[in-house]
């Protein structure tokens, strides 16, 4: 496997791929934020009602505008994915989880909780990791095997499907919800990095249609049935997680030697760690999921166009 050649610019493109990155997951975040609320009074959603859902969803102007928030966030989005790996562009979208915590709970006129407090904290410790580990440059990937991708691709689908359908018993329906709703966006990622490396690749354009097309539709769905911190935090959670790893095991992105690898390895732990601490759920005294109104409304990001 040869690892992609890296020129005098290659740096530069990193870091700006970065600064992209940051604003996408703070834009896309407060969509989000626009989204829950905008939902929460329409009538129910549903996946078996798709021409219904998408009318109800287009004739409320709150969010249309949500749509055009996310839907720029993700331009972006896929601008950083283009000029640097997919690894680093998903830690800094963990990390941003920790900025949108502090800024909602601004918005909101509330004091953070502890948890979320340290889990912001986590989150921007990360951020400075990853900037820390970024001095010494030398940034690589690979376009990794096919064969791999797809049973990756196809384990995750796999997952997602048992999580809606045996999963619900266990971690009832808006955590599935959420549960499902990462797991098809990392799918959608992963295979917008894949797009962005052209040639025949560009076919993977249709897998993330797919991802993204029906982990939205999961994250309407399941806004509908809790909080937008249960719901939306653990998809994130799982969306930036298994790029993440994707990046090292299918991509096989290399890490910079020395102590900006200690610093890079930190920062990917603890963007993933923050986000932990932010998307766990509470759980309500008969011990099911906290639902909308027993949880604090700071939520998370993921980098996907709406839709139901």
């Amino acid at each position: 496997m040869q690892p992609l050649a890296v020129t005098p610019g290659t740096h530069t493109e990193t870091v700006v791929a970065l600064v992209l990155a940051l604003a996408s997951t703070t834009l896309i975040s407060l969509a989000y934020v626009r989204e829950h609320d905008a939902v929460g009074d329409l009538p129910a959603l549903s996946l078996r009602r798709p021409l219904s859902s998408l009318r109800l969803l287009l004739g409320s102007r709150a969010w249309l505008a949500a749509f055009a928030m996310e839907s720029g966030g993700f331009v972006l989005y896929v601008a950083a994915l283009a000029l640097a790996p997919l690894a680093l562009v998903q830690s800094v979208a963990a990390g941003g989880i920790g900025i949108l915590a502090v800024a909602s709970a601004r918005l909101a006129h509330r004091r953070l909780t502890k948890r979320e407090s340290l889990g912001a904290g986590v989150s921007v410790t990360g951020l400075l990791f990853l900037a820390l580990s970024l001095l010494d440059g030398g940034d690589q990937g690979a376009h990794g095997s096919l064969i791999e991708i797809g049973l990756w691709l196809g384990g995750t689908c796999a997952a997602a499907v048992l999580v809606l359908t045996v999963g619900r018993a266990f971690v009832g329906t808006a955590a599935a919800d959420g549960i499902a709703g990462g797991l098809l966006f990392s799918c959608g990622d992963i295979s917008t990095k894949l797009t962005t490396q052209g040639g025949t690749r560009a076919l993977f354009a249709v897998v993330a249609i797919f991802g993204y097309l029906l982990g939205t539709s999961l994250l309407q769905i399941g806004y509908q049935r809790g909080a937008a911190l249960t719901i939306a935090g653990i998809a994130t959670l799982l969306t930036n997680a298994l790029p993440i790893a994707a990046g090292t095991v299918l991509l096989h992105e290399t890490l910079p030697e020395g102590g900006p690898r200690v610093l890079r390895i930190l920062a990917f732990a603890t963007v993933v760690a923050g986000a932990v601490l932010l998307a766990r759920p509470q759980r309500d005294a008969g011990g099911g999921l906290g639902s909308a109104d027993q949880l604090p409304t700071t939520t998370v990001q993921r980098a996907t166009p709406p839709a139901v």
